[in-house]
């Protein structure tokens, strides 16, 4: 299983919200410096996110993302705002290693269908969820599209990876949705990234358990209330 470090970001800061509230923001600082530590840390990868492309639409932060492509070994994916081809093909031109699809997998469904088509595994799909239902726009509007719908969808079109956040546990440091996770990687054959209150070994070790593809670690890692040493060696550990 892979540890994903999160950095959402807005106006180029790192910062972190609670269960998605924009009004409910903790700013961290530079996000480079904290790509730094987590490469030191043992990282491979970091997961990222423009927190106002993905309310606003647009790559605002995307002077950003790509420095810490630029001066880093980590492979970054981005999510946010990726709501057509021309922001695919820039992220990716930029080096980035895998693309997001959110809100557009929902509303531009032959979108994301092309990007499928041409980049391959280079796309990937969040599902961000909410009472059974997938969330958009920043995770401000409910798309009334069930999960179990939405992961049909995504398997039909040859999706290969789905960042899955549960907003109820975003940012809560309260332990993450194994039973959902569970739940859906016994369903689906895509590779899923468990997003959303993985903030203790014993969550990424059920995680792992489970042969899930990945974990994300966002608010956890910036209280200091989880190493990321030590969580990269619970999945390492044989």
């Amino acid at each position: 299983m892979i540890i994903f470090p999160a950095t959402d970001i807005i106006a180029g800061r790192a910062v972190r919200l609670v269960k998605g509230d924009y009004d409910k923001m903790t700013v961290y600082g530079n996000p480079l410096d904290f790509a730094l530590r987590f490469q030191q840390a043992g990282a491979e990868y970091l997961h990222a996110v423009d927190l106002e492309g993905a309310r606003d639409g647009g790559t605002p932060n995307f002077d950003t993302v790509k420095e810490i492509v630029e001066k880093t070994t980590l492979k970054v994916e981005i999510g946010g705002g990726v709501r057509d081809m021309k922001t695919v093909e820039k992220y990716l031109s930029a080096g980035v290693f895998r693309v997001i699809v959110g809100t557009a997998a929902v509303t531009e469904p032959e979108f994301l269908e092309a990007a499928v088509k041409k980049y391959g595994e280079k796309i990937a799909v969040g599902a961000d969820l909410r009472d059974g239902n997938v969330s958009i726009k920043g995770w401000r509007s409910d798309s009334g599209l069930g999960v179990y719908e939405f992961f049909d969808r995504l398997e039909a079109l040859g999706v290969k990876t789905v960042i899955c956040t549960d907003i109820s546990k975003d940012g809560l440091l309260s332990g993450t949705n194994v039973e959902m996770y569970r739940d859906l990687s016994s369903k689906y054959s895509v590779d899923i990234t468990a997003s959303g209150g993985v903030s203790t070994l014993e969550d990424i070790k059920a995680l792992r358990e489970m042969g899930l593809y990945g974990a994300i670690l966002g608010k956890a890692l910036y209280t200091g209330d989880l190493s990321l040493t030590a969580a990269i060696a619970a999945v390492n550990d044989k």
